[in-house]
């Protein structure tokens, strides 16, 4: 397995949820149970939250976490981890996982699928992929699409249903047969793969479609996927807060 670094992007300032790292779930932060789920699943060798906020930062510490204070000055969770691991020597790593801040159900399985994809030499970057089983999900634009080719590797990512279906009197079957994959937003890099997308510009495709992974596929980097059967849980809202909590005592 390999020798994997994990980092966790946190900030305060959501514009749907202000504050969500330090949301009480169960008397824990929302933080602090992405982090002991991350560290959890041992199959990361170090985990570190990353922050512009000390609010956040004093949290990670009080409950004996890892954190590292970043600039405020960051486009994504990318440029954030991008930081973090320039200043601990990430290169010591073969892979650098960066895991969502707002998802508190962290997954072991989806871990390991995405860690197994850097067997493979030619992959630069990995990421998860689900089948889509809905029309709804499938022409929802919340909803990022993938097509891959026969090895895995994504070709496109889109808000838009891809592939196109020209007959939708077909569209069911296609569903069915797992014709369309959602992208579940979950990635690892190799430490020069980090630094590299990390100075990079944004792109025409990336700034079209808003997604920052069609930079990289522009710029010829390689983003290997693996499919895996779970929904990610991620807390956008105070709503999906609530939703969670209920999940947790069915």
């Amino acid at each position: 397995m390999a020798n994997a670094l994990g980092i966790i992007p946190a900030r305060y300032a959501s514009t749907r949820f202000p504050g969500k790292p330090l949301a009480d779930i169960e008397g824990r932060p929302m933080i602090q149970w992405v982090y002991e789920g991350a560290v959890g699943t041992h199959l990361l060798d170090r985990v570190i939250v990353a922050t512009d906020d000390r609010r956040i930062a004093d949290t990670v510490q009080a409950f004996g976490g890892e954190v590292a204070l970043t600039s405020a000055n960051h486009r994504s969770g990318t440029d954030r981890a991008a930081e973090v691991a320039r200043s601990i020597d990430g290169s010591r790593y073969d892979v650098i996982v960066n895991i969502q801040g707002d998802e508190p159900a962290v997954n072991s399985a989806q871990l390991q699928a995405l860690l197994a994809l850097f067997n493979n030499p030619g992959t630069e970057i990995g990421t998860l992929c689900k089948r889509i089983d809905t029309a709804e999900e499938l022409i929802s634009p919340n909803v990022v699409k993938v097509v891959r080719d026969s090895q895995g590797r994504a070709l496109y990512f889109s808000r838009y249903p891809i592939p196109y279906c020209r007959d939708n009197t077909l569209l069911q079957q296609k569903l069915s047969d797992g014709v369309y994959m959602k992208h579940i937003g979950i990635y690892a890099y190799r430490p020069d793969t980090l630094r590299k997308v990390a100075a990079m510009q944004p792109s025409s495709l990336e700034l079209a479609e808003s997604l920052e992974q069609l930079r990289w596929l522009q710029a010829g980097i390689n983003i290997y996927t693996a499919e895996t059967d779970t929904e990610n849980i991620s807390i956008d809202t105070p709503q999906d807060l609530h939703d969670f909590i209920k999940t947790l005592h069915p």
